[in-house]
C-alpha cells in the first residue's frame, strides 16, 4: 500500500507456518500442502512476512536461499535476530555443534544457553554465522530488516547503549529495529534518549500495539516497524482486532509513513488465522478508508 509521497506500508503476519494456522484453520486451501505451495499461495496475498523461529534457532544460509526462491520478487522477510545475540536466554542446543566446546564447563549442563557463558571468540563467531546465514536474503533484496528483541529485563543505561551500538556493527549495512520491552526505555524520563539514541544508530523502533491500544509511536530511521501481538494479559495470541481496533492504527501508521520510506506492520496474534485475516482487513482499511466496516 503506498498513499501519495508517503513511505510505502507493507502489511504482513509474524508467520506463515504456525502450527495453528496450517492445521488448526482453513486459511490455507489444504492441510497437507508442501512448505514451498503454503509460500507461494501467502505471497501472492501479502508481501511481507516475519520470521519468528529465527530466534530461537539461528537460521542457515540453505534455508534462508529457499525463503527467497520460493517468493516473488518485491516480498519482504523481517528476521527476529538469534536470542543469544539480544542477550536473552537461549537453547543450548541452537548452539551449532563445533561451537559446543567453547561453552564455559560450569554452564555446559544447564538448561538455558546465554551470552556469557561462550567465550569472546565464540560471540565472535555467532554475530558472523547469523549475519552470513542472511546473504541470500539481503542479496535477492528481500531482506526487510532484522529485529532484535531484546530482553525484559534490559533497562536503559550505558551497557544496553552498548550492545545495540555492538549490533549495530555486527551487523553493517543490514537494517535493525529493535523492541523493547522494558517499560523503561519509554516512559516520560528516559524517552527522549531512547529515541535520540535510536536515531543516532539508524535504527528503527518497534512500535508495539498495548493493553489500551497504541503505545510510543515514533519513527527513528528510515524503515518504521509496527508490531501487534493482541491485547489483554492473557491469550495476547489468540485476541482478534475489532474493526475498532484496527481503525485505532490507521492514522498512527499513516503518520510514520509520512516520515519514512516504509512501514512494516506486523500481526503477531498468531493463533490459528487470527493474524492473516487481521492483516488482510487493515491493509484494506489502509487502501480504502471510506469502505464500510464490518460491526
Amino acid at each position: 500500500m503506498t498513499n501519495g509521497d508517503a513511505g510505502a506500508v507493507l502489511v504482513g503476519a509474524s508467520s506463515w507456518s504456525a502450527r495453528t494456522l496450517v492445521h488448526d484453520s482453513s486459511w490455507y486451501p489444504h492441510r497437507t500442502m508442501r512448505a514451498a505451495d503454503r509460500a507461494a499461495y501467502y505471497a501472492k496475498r501479502f508481501r511481507l512476512v516475519e520470521l519468528e523461529g529465527t530466534a530461537r534457532f539461528p537460521p542457515t544460509p540453505e534455508l534462508a536461499r529457499q525463503w527467497a526462491n520460493r517468493t516473488p520478487e518485491g516480498f519482504v522477510f523481517d528476521v527476529q535476530a538469534w536470542s543469544l545475540l539480544t542477550g536473552a536466554a537461549t537453547f543450548p542446543e541452537s548452539l551449532w555443534p563445533d561451537l559446543q566446546d567453547e561453552v564455559r564447563p560450569e554452564a555446559r549442563d544447564r538448561p538455558r544457553l546465554y551470552a556469557s557463558h561462550l567465550s569472546a571468540d565464540a560471540m565472535d563467531e555467532a554475530w558472523v554465522r547469523f549475519a552470513h546465514a542472511l546473504e541470500p536474503l539481503r542479496s535477492s533484496r528481500r531482506l526487510g530488516a532484522v529485529i532484535l528483541r531484546y530482553p525484559s529485563w534490559l533497562k536503559p543505561g550505558a551497557t544496553a547503549a552498548t550492545r545495540m551500538e555492538d549490533a549495530r556493527t555486527r551487523l553493517a549495512g543490514l537494517r535493525l529495529a529493535v523492541e523493547l520491552p522494558n517499560p523503561r526505555w519509554l516512559e516520560d524520563a528516559a524517552r527522549d534518549s531512547t529515541l535520540s539514541l535510536l536515531e543516532d544508530l539508524g535504527v528503527a523502533l518497534v512500535c508495539v500495539d498495548g493493553a489500551a491500544g497504541p503505545g510510543v509511536v515514533a519513527g527513528t530511521s528510515d524503515l518504521a516497524v509496527v508490531r501487534l501481538p493482541g491485547r489483554g494479559a492473557e491469550h495476547q495470541a489468540a485476541y482478534r482486532y475489532s474493526p475498532a481496533d484496527l481503525a485505532s492504527w490507521a492514522e498512527p501508521v499513516r503518520s510514520l509513513a509520512a516520515g519514512a520510506d516504509e512501514v512494516h506492520v506486523l500481526f503477531a496474534n498468531t493463533y490459528r488465522d487470527l493474524a492473516v485475516v487481521n492483516a488482510a482487513e487493515f491493509d484494506r482499511l489502509l487502501s480504502d478508508p471510506d469502505r464500510p466496516r464490518d460491526r
